[in-house]
């Protein structure tokens, strides 16, 4: 089914992707023919351009970071052209995180050095690990506030060069730090976190907005809304981290991720209560302070939205229909429609 989720990306006039590289296997390494335990950055491009992604401008395949990373990895990697971005997700915090290692490891070990010497990307899945109850959430602490007020300082003040792009931030705790940061740090946002908090989650259990990390509250929300419409935003861009599942609910919980292939522009701009006054802003958090971050030319393609009432299916594949969020939260019909 790629091929149904490529489409829906490509037809929401999206140029690139960067492709997350927690698969079963994980992409654990960067070169080569995959193995039985991991798949490569090489063969999963392949894999993606095969099922129709050749037709994206460009394709960032992060590298999975687990206990057999090694420095000499990042720095052949880098050398190579392959390897240009490298993903850490707390063991067990997300969706097939379990391969990965505590942070502190890569302080260590020489990985993030080997990443800063080389221009190499961090996308953070910024979670403290082996938190339960109150304090992985709670009203006022949680695993994203925790891991952004203890460990991300830590990672910038011993490698002060390393590029970082804090992955799709839930908190108020977040864009603070990254608004305070240095350049070379940014932040993805999603379309749910900008929209929702947990009582829209829990009312009703509404669980196509289950997500990891979780929606939060409302002062995240207004937090996160502010940094990403602020007219000098150049450090906050759009990043769906879009998952498809063709079923949420399961018999060991709900599968993490939310699916806005084919609406994702959509959400966005009614975030943003998009008009004349705000366009500019929200085109630069859309379409082009994620390019310069990564250092990759504008995209060639243009999109239109218009301001026309559009109705959302389901994305059908052969192994069943992956529910975008609007719908499963039972809105058939988006306020804004891309024109053909």
């Amino acid at each position: 089914p790629m091929a149904d989720y490529i489409k829906a990306h490509l037809d929401m006039g999206c140029c690139g992707v960067l492709a997350m590289p927690n698969t079963k296997p994980p992409v654990s390494k960067v070169s080569g023919s995959n193995g039985d335990n991991f798949w490569t950055i090489e063969t999963y491009l392949e894999i993606i351009k095969a099922a129709g992604g050749d037709q994206f401008q460009d394709i960032i395949v992060p590298l999975y970071l687990t206990k057999d990373t090694t420095p000499a990895m990042i720095t052949e990697g880098a050398k190579s052209g392959v390897l240009r971005a490298c993903k850490y997700y707390p063991p067990h915090g997300t969706t097939n995180s379990e391969f990965g290692a505590a942070i502190e490891n890569y302080l260590e070990n020489g990985v993030f050095a080997a990443m800063e010497e080389a221009g190499i990307v961090l996308n953070i899945h910024g979670e403290e690990h082996g938190l339960s109850g109150e304090k992985y959430f709670g009203q006022d602490s949680n695993a994203e506030d925790f891991f952004y007020r203890e460990r991300v300082p830590k990672i910038t003040e011993k490698f002060p060069k390393l590029k970082i792009v804090c992955e799709h931030i839930t908190t108020k705790t977040a864009a603070d730090f990254v608004t305070k940061a240095d350049d070379n740090i940014a932040a993805t946002i999603t379309p749910q976190h900008l929209l929702y908090t947990v009582a829209d989650l829990l009312q009703g259990l509404k669980y196509h907005l289950y997500c990891l990390p979780l929606v939060k509250f409302k002062k995240d929300k207004n937090a996160l809304l502010s940094a990403a419409t602020s007219k000098n935003n150049s450090k906050f861009f759009a990043g769906t981290d879009s998952a498809p599942h063709t079923k949420k609910a399961t018999e060991c919980g709900c599968a993490a991720g939310c699916f806005t292939g084919g609406i994702a522009p959509q959400l966005y701009a009614r975030a943003f209560d998009l008009d004349e006054n705000n366009f500019d802003v929200f085109k630069n958090f859309l379409c082009l302070n994620g390019p310069k971050f990564y250092g990759l030319p504008e995209a060639k393609g243009t999109f239109t939205l218009e301001k026309k009432p559009s109705k959302i299916v389901p994305t059908k594949t052969d192994e069943g229909d992956v529910m975008p969020l609007s719908l499963g939260l039972g809105q058939d019909t988006l306020e804004w429609t891309i024109a053909p």
